[in-house]
């Protein structure tokens, strides 16, 4: 190098990190905070946006000068004369074509002949079972409301998710349409799908069935998509050499190569249809989750548990089912045998569908179980409940107090005593240090979006249930997942375990909180933190095990002990895959401290369901908007601080 360069070289000064400069903003703001003007504190008046009335006046444009009302009333008629068939035949509305209801035990042994179809003995028990219980408790009526929508929801959902998922495949203007719509979708909390939908269509069961088709759609859309796309080119070229047409291509030739993940796409369409029709119980929808609803606004702990149980058992048996069935490959059999050598299991089927029906016919108790001959387990959990209550009753109390008095009522009043202006500078900061600029810019407009909508303190205590609950469910879910993945077989009982647990509807995490800490805030941090617990257990034990074994060989022969290996090998290679738990986490928690709202809160769950109860589409739309931008900014920072370790990594 000359002389005359070294003073350049040597005199250069660092670039200042436009993200420090932005969270020195940010702490300036909260140190001056007592001499702030009224604009930097809260939005003024002239700043918030009537966003809801702009909705109103677009929603009734749309149903009465429009007239689209004419075309979802005629939809939902569409809808209704299926659900009256479904309900005929599963539970004997007194609806076309008149030929119901099922006796039980025809039920519950075809369920038990697909579960052995479908994936041996193991799965006849569990499916044959959940309906000799169902019927058993006497829960018979309630259950087959549900299904009676599933049944039709499943089936519309994963017809217009195939038909969608192709056409965002096909059309890059569709995809880019899409993506967007998508991400909102799937980042909105329930109740904001429910309002427009009691406005245009109503409340009862076809409502409950239109709000879960249009809620289970975009998963079927995504995987459709990604099923498409992972379609080899040899097998397109193939299919072209033989002579096929652009249809036959595509019904004969992706679609079936795509099979496994389209049948993805059907399992969590049907798990999202349970879990909405669960709760739809809000617009009327009768079944197992207005009789939940029920029974915990009564405090019924007992009856609630009976509830809860045939919930859960009827979405294992499905989530199993549906699983198995994605993973079933086409059996091909020798060319001569007989239509039940082929058929074993459907001959079985039909000898054992004339049996029960003969049988009911014979003994009235194998068609329907009666009120007085039906078992309940209520007394006894009520005996039991009341019992771990009053021993557990002094820790509850401490716990309450404590948490109550030093944790959350000191976030809560920290976040509604910081300026807004601050928590904008706080995300610029962080989307600055993650992606820069654009992230900055992204992350300010999703939280921006909530100070122009005028609900910023719900939407702080909204926060601030989150940040608590996933604070909670990370002190215990992340060394529960590295103890977990440290055992193979013990990983897998832990893996199955969270499995079963994702299943549950959302309702179902209410029963044990409500039960041990009464109505109000900690349960609702209790039932968010058991929620959001999953995702990261299951993700830490997928992450840890998913490095590879010649970089922890590596790192033994170099000496490191087992703790080493762990902290600096492991988690490290790891944290992409725990960010993505923690992504989950976080979402999961969102939808969690929504649908616990009915139990006493105030934060935007609240207000959406006034607004539900008002039928005020605006107003629903805005809050629910304001919740899926709080997911989508957590979402994109947690999203580029994993894009970013790759990279670091060289992943």
């Amino acid at each position: 190098m000359s002389e005359s360069a070294l003073p350049l070289a040597t005199t250069a000064k660092p670039r200042l990190n436009p993200a420090w400069v932005v969270l020195g903003l940010a702490l300036c703001l909260i140190l001056a905070r007592p001499y702030l003007p009224e604009g930097l504190m809260r939005p003024v008046e002239g700043m918030i946006l009537p966003l809801a009335d702009w909705i109103n006046a677009v929603f009734t444009w749309l149903r009465d000068d429009l007239g689209l009302i004419h075309v979802t009333r005629a939809f939902a008629d569409g809808i209704e004369w299926l659900l009256d068939v479904t309900a005929n035949i599963l539970y004997g509305k007194n609806r076309w074509p008149r030929i119901g209801p099922l006796p039980w035990i025809v039920v519950a042994l075809s369920a038990g002949c697909l579960g052995y179809w479908l994936g041996g003995l193991r799965l006849a028990l569990l499916a044959g079972g959940t309906f000799v219980w169902i019927a058993l408790m006497g829960q018979w009526q309630w259950a087959m409301e549900t299904l009676s929508v599933i049944v039709v929801a499943a089936p519309v959902s994963v017809l217009l998710g195939l038909m969608m998922g192709v056409a965002t495949w096909r059309w890059r203007w569709v995809e880019a349409v899409m993506n967007p719509v998508l991400n909102i979708a799937q980042s909105l909390p329930h109740f904001a799908y429910m309002i427009p939908v009691v406005v245009f269509i109503g409340v009862g069961p076809k409502a409950g069935a239109i709000v879960t088709i249009i809620f289970s759609v975009p998963p079927m859309i995504r995987m459709t998509l990604l099923g498409l796309r992972k379609v080899p080119p040899e097998v397109i070229e193939s299919g072209k050499m033989c002579g096929s047409t652009s249809w036959q291509l595509m019904t004969r030739v992706r679609i079936p190569t795509a099979r496994t993940e389209i049948l993805v796409g059907v399992n969590q369409v049907i798990m999202q249809c349970l879990a909405m029709v669960v709760l739809a119980s809000f617009i009327g929808m009768p079944g197992l989750g207005q009789k939940l609803l029920q029974l915990l606004q009564a405090l019924k702990i007992g009856r609630s548990i009976e509830i809860g149980i045939t919930i859960v058992l009827l979405a294992v048996a499905l989530d199993r089912c549906s699983k198995a069935w994605a993973e079933r490959q086409p059996v091909h059999h020798e060319p001569g045998l007989s239509w039940t050598a082929r058929h074993r299991v459907m001959s079985v089927w039909a000898v054992l569908m004339v049996a029960g029906f003969a049988l009911s016919a014979v003994v009235p108790f194998f068609a329907e179980v009666g009120r007085g001959q039906s078992l309940s387990v209520a007394d006894p959990l009520d005996a039991m409940m009341s019992w771990v209550i009053v021993t557990l009753d002094p820790v509850t109390q401490w716990l309450r107090w404590f948490l109550i008095t030093w944790v959350l009522i000191p976030v809560r009043d920290a976040l509604l005593w910081l300026p807004y202006t601050a928590v904008l500078a706080l995300v610029a900061a962080a989307g600055l240090a993650v992606g820069g600029w654009r992230s900055a810019l992204i992350c300010v407009g999703f939280i921006g979006y909530i100070a122009i909508t005028g609900w910023w303190d719900r939407a702080m205590i909204t926060v601030y249930t989150v940040l608590v609950a996933v604070a909670v469910a990370t002190s215990f879910g992340f060394p529960l997942g590295i103890w977990a993945a440290r055992h193979e077989a013990r990983a897998k009982r832990v893996l199955l375990l969270c499995d079963s647990l994702q299943t549950f509807p959302s309702f179902i995490y209410l029963i044990p909180v409500i039960m041990l800490f009464g109505v109000n805030d900690v349960a609702v941090v209790g039932a968010v933190v058991l929620f959001a617990a999953v995702p990261l257990i299951r993700y830490t034990i997928e992450g840890l095990r998913g490095v590879p074994e010649a970089v922890i060989e590596a790192a033994d022969m170099s000496g490191a002990t087992r703790g080493q290996s762990l902290w600096h090998v492991r988690l490290p290679l790891a944290l992409p895959t725990i960010m993505v738990g923690i992504n989950q986490s976080l979402m999961f928690s969102l939808f969690m401290v929504i649908i616990a709202a009915f139990i006493g809160t105030q934060d935007l769950g609240q207000e959406m369901q006034r607004a539900l109860s008002s039928t005020d589409v605006g107003k629903g739309l805005v809050l629910g908007f304001a919740v899926a931008f709080i997911g989508l900014a957590a979402d994109h920072l947690i999203n580029k601080m994993a894009e970013g370790r790759r990279r670091t990594m060289g992943l």
